[in-house]
């Protein structure tokens, strides 16, 4: 079947899950996290045979070993997939949520209510947890998606979306095709042509992917190019607690988007070298001046640098950071204050470690990627950023005539 009947088939999909009601929707989630529960196995051969053809890639120079890293499916990513999923079926219906009620005039009423975006394309780069997540939020929003997965992955991915179709074809009332998969390099180049009937892209992968796809397509894509990380920590920062949340930072998986790359140290802070010492205790390669510091690393390395204030520090973060996640140790609240209301970024922490900004860890039962995007969603995106809104307006037969000619008056009275 060629691209566009896929995309054809997804939002005709659309219109049929758009009023799916709640119940048959969590009901369709339940059965998915059961399948995927009963067939672990199965989805841990299939991703054995692509780590053993990965090896040859990473090998090759074709693929990265953090990209190999990520495609790597352990038990640990196995247990929260499934609960992310059963998550996700726990938490409200985000559809159909009343945002606004205005009565305008006597019986004329305006709703502002959340509604399903319609045909999401999600384009992504070995992580074949990704489909699991993104197909539990897409029918919990109820929208249908498009999925295309790396070649590193294909046969993990077929697995897990064959287990998941295998699960809602048994689900009553469930509309067909509302989980599609395609596989080729063509298909990308056909999906991003595709504005007539998909509506959002949201690339999962590389600098090199995202920067592409924007360039390419027509349709609004969600996302972010970059991970550059970076924690600043101020004069008054706890060492201990300054060497706990760096090494957290960089080294509980160190090719995570959130994972920390440059760190900002305040000339005063008593304790720079033993924190250094720290660091590289814990295997971390430290960079003093690198050749740039907009760069993600993705690996045990850490840039650092000397800062003389607060305010230098926000300037580097603006100046060089994505705009993805950005944390200050401190134990002065006014200067905490002061470093997440001017860094830019979606996420700005404090005394914490910057990979939290997860969806997953936020609540939100998993997330389809972290946007740095500045309109719609912004930071990790679960359910409520897959939802757009629209407007309804009921009335008596009211007609603006008498409004335009002052025989009636709006009133603009807001009910909720």
């Amino acid at each position: 079947m060629d691209f566009v009947n896929i995309a054809k088939l997804a939002k005709e999909a659309s219109f049929g899950i758009a009023d799916l009601v709640e119940d048959i929707k969590n009901e369709a989630l339940l059965k998915i996290a059961e399948a995927i529960e009963a067939h672990r196995d199965a989805i841990f051969d299939a991703n054995k045979k692509d780590l053993m053809d990965a090896e040859k890639l990473v090998q090759s120079g074709e693929i990265t070993k953090s990209t190999f890293n990520r495609l790597k499916l352990d038990e640990n990513k196995m247990r929260d997939m499934i609960k992310g999923i059963r998550d996700i079926a726990s938490l409200p219906d985000p559809v159909n949520k009343k945002l606004l009620v205005r009565e305008l005039d006597e019986e004329l009423t305006l709703y502002k209510v959340s509604c399903p975006i319609g045909v999401l394309g999600i384009i992504f780069e070995a992580r074949p947890d990704v489909i699991a997540q993104i197909s539990a939020l897409a029918i919990k929003s109820s929208n249908a998606v498009i999925l295309k997965g790396g070649k590193e992955s294909i046969n993990t991915n077929k697995k897990i979306l064959e287990i998941i179709n295998s699960a809602l074809d048994k689900i009553n009332n469930f509309p067909k095709n509302v989980i599609q998969q395609v596989f080729s390099r063509d298909d990308v180049g056909e999906m991003l042509k595709c504005d007539n009937y998909i509506n959002l892209i949201i690339p999962r992968g590389g600098n090199k992917l995202v920067k592409f796809i924007k360039e390419n397509t027509k349709i609004p894509v969600l996302g972010h190019a970059d991970g550059i990380c970076h924690i600043f920590v101020d004069e008054s920062a706890d060492l201990s607690m300054a060497e706990k949340i760096v090494t957290d930072a960089k080294t509980q998986y160190p090719s995570a988007c959130n994972a920390v790359e440059t760190l900002l140290i305040h000339e005063k802070f008593k304790f720079k070298a033993e924190l250094l010492a720290s660091l590289q205790l814990s295997e971390i390669k430290l960079i003093d001046n690198p050749d740039s510091w907009a760069f993600e690393y993705g690996d045990k390395i850490l840039a650092f640098k000397t800062v003389k204030n607060l305010d230098e520090a926000v300037d580097h973060i603006n100046t060089f950071g994505s705009g993805h996640t950005d944390c200050i140790i401190t134990s002065n609240k006014e200067n905490a204050e002061k470093f997440m209301n001017k860094v830019d970024s979606a996420g700005v922490y404090w005394n914490v470690s910057t990979r939290f900004a997860d969806g997953f860890r936020y609540g939100f039962g998993a997330e389809v990627g972290i946007s740095t995007n500045k309109t719609h969603a912004r930071g990790p995106v679960g359910l409520e950023g897959l939802t757009i809104y629209k407007y309804k307006l009921i009335g008596k037969g009211q007609i603006v005539r008498d409004y335009a000619e002052g025989i009636k008056q709006f009133h603009h009275k807001d009910v909720i």
